[in-house]
């Protein structure tokens, strides 16, 4: 069930970030709410390591969000060098 839990929230802080990150991404609206989901994991296991979660509890909806921002920069910055130097 905690799975499913860090999943929604995930969802919705991928929609979050993509708002408050506004412009064109590489992957677009998917991509961007899947790095939401991996931004909640991450946050889940990075609070669980530094003890602000305790073993079983998910990272909350503030977390996953910023956890989403961070992948979606990291995200941005390798697909976009990847897209620009591409020359034909």
């Amino acid at each position: 069930m905690d799975i499913i839990v860090t999943l929604i929230i995930g969802l919705l802080a991928g929609i979050v970030a993509k708002f408050l990150m506004p412009g064109r991404d590489p992957g677009g609206f998917i991509i961007t709410t899947l790095l939401g989901i991996a931004g909640a994991f991450v946050a889940t296991y990075l609070g669980q390591a530094i003890g602000w979660y305790r073993a079983g509890e998910g990272a909350g909806f503030i977390g996953a969000v910023i956890g989403a921002v961070i992948l979606l920069a990291i995200y941005r910055m390798i697909a976009g060098r990847r897209t620009t130097t591409t020359t034909y």
